[in-house]
């Protein structure tokens, strides 16, 4: 958390402009400049670990520590770019696996639930909706 809040505070400190994507202004393919936003947090009582936890609160929800973590600080090769991208991948589709592994447990645990009597007693039900 203090790297977060050290990185909010460099970046409130000094005024960071940074292009607005998809915009383009009068002149072609430049790009607006915009000056980043700060938060201002309140010390109630001299209790900064709870202005601490509401200022992270508010930047994870207006989106300040995605850029943060996002900010690029050094050059990125290529080739660390590659691996990085395969990890990113690799992840999503385990993500995917994961869910769907999740998804066939709960249905074989709901099939399960509905054997024996109550199973019967259901579809008798569904057979009684039918006819009438």
């Amino acid at each position: 958390m203090n790297t977060i809040v050290r990185s909010a505070y460099n970046l409130c400190k000094s005024p960071l402009l940074l292009p607005i994507q998809g915009v383009n202004t009068v002149r072609g393919g430049e790009h607006q400049i915009q000056q980043c936003r700060g938060i201002r947090v309140r010390v109630h009582n001299g209790n900064l670990e709870q202005a601490l936890k509401f200022m992270q609160r508010k930047m994870q929800s207006s989106g300040i520590e995605r850029q943060i973590k996002n900010l690029q600080t050094h050059h990125v090769k290529n080739s660390e770019k590659r691996v990085l991208a395969r990890k990113k991948l690799q992840r999503r589709i385990q993500s995917q696996e994961l869910a769907h592994r999740i998804k066939v447990i709960l249905a074989d645990k709901a099939r399960c639930v509905l054997t024996g009597p109550v199973r019967k007693a259901l579809k008798f039900l569904s057979w009684c909706k039918m006819d009438s």
